[in-house]
């Protein structure tokens, strides 16, 4: 009789479980390779979780603090025609972002494309709350994580909330949050136009890309001024995006009686990518709220971004 057939059935059980914890570890268990990143074959880092902060954009809540350590930065239409920012942190964490203020419902629809992300908002209307709590995403506003949120002294309120990220339960993934939505990095489109400057438009709000060989950057205004950090430097991005997309009333208004715009993100349509001093055009599709935004040329190649900071504007057609 071979040593095998002369197990009892507990000791050949108890191996079993022995030989199943030995192969878990192994493989790391949860499909993760180093540091807890994705191992998938995709290499896109996919499953990496990234923490989005709603950003106040009006002249008293400038200049924003920790915007320049965002690996994306949405800028979207609110209210009165006025822009709202929405900053993507994975690759690194700054100690303070702000000012911190609501969520829209078109943060819900734009915030699909993650892997169920972490949103820091002021809070938001009392009939959008439900939608917050039904999302796939992880809400904290101040109510949830007090010790997180402070008011400065520098500015009066709203445009004074501040978020201290590492207070949440939240660690950065270290990739940059782009990976997460399967862009990737890498040279130039062939074509396109030299280009120095480009604005877009809201109505009441405008933002200015403006290209700075020596940063290797397009330099950030808003609204006719220089965009700078709390420190008094230049805000920049590797790679711009002016998204032209359908901005239609929703079911929300604000207290003085403004409708807030809804930001169609699925869909399709034409787009600019800036990078390296150049203009190329583009068309952006997401067939679905859980799928991901492609970039690509006219004829179909795909588009690659920058090493650096991305912008993506989302520009009424």
């Amino acid at each position: 009789m071979s040593a095998a057939r002369g197990r009892t059935p507990a000791a050949a059980l108890l191996i079993a479980l022995l030989l199943a914890v030995m192969a878990a570890g192994c493989t790391g268990g949860d499909g993760s390779g180093p540091e807890g990143r994705s191992s998938s074959p995709s290499g896109t880092g996919a499953e990496a979780k990234v923490l989005a902060v709603k950003i106040d954009n009006v002249a008293p809540a400038r200049p924003q603090t920790g915007l320049e350590r965002a690996d994306i930065v949405y800028v979207e239409q609110v209210e009165a025609g006025l822009s709202r920012l929405l900053a993507v942190y994975s690759s690194e964490l700054p100690p303070v972002i702000g000012p911190v203020r609501s969520a829209r419902e078109t943060d819900l629809e734009l915030l699909r494309q993650f892997d169920r992300p972490v949103l820091a908002f002021s809070g938001a209307q009392s009939g959008l709350l439900p939608a917050i709590d039904r999302a796939p995403l992880d809400p904290v506003p101040p109510s949830t994580a007090p010790q997180a949120y402070f008011r400065g002294q520098d500015r009066p309120a709203p445009h004074n909330l501040h978020l201290r990220p590492q207070r949440i339960p939240y660690t950065a993934a270290g990739t940059h949050a782009a990976e997460a939505l399967g862009l990737t990095f890498g040279p130039a489109p062939p074509g396109g136009s030299a280009e120095d400057s480009r604005t877009a438009r809201f109505p009441s709000a405008r933002t200015t890309f403006t290209w700075s060989a020596d940063s290797e950057r397009w330099l950030v205004s808003l609204d006719g001024s220089p965009a700078r950090t709390s420190e008094g430097e230049r805000l920049g991005a590797a790679t711009v995006i002016v998204q032209d997309v359908t901005v239609r009333p929703s079911a929300f208004g604000d207290r003085s009686g403004n409708n807030t715009p809804f930001t169609e993100t699925v869909g399709s349509g034409t787009a600019h990518v800036l990078r390296d001093g150049m203009a190329h055009e583009a068309r952006w599709a997401r067939t679905a709220e859980d799928a991901d935004t492609e970039f690509t040329t006219p004829d179909g190649q795909r588009i690659e971004l920058a090493d650096g900071p991305l912008w993506i504007v989302y520009a009424p057609r």
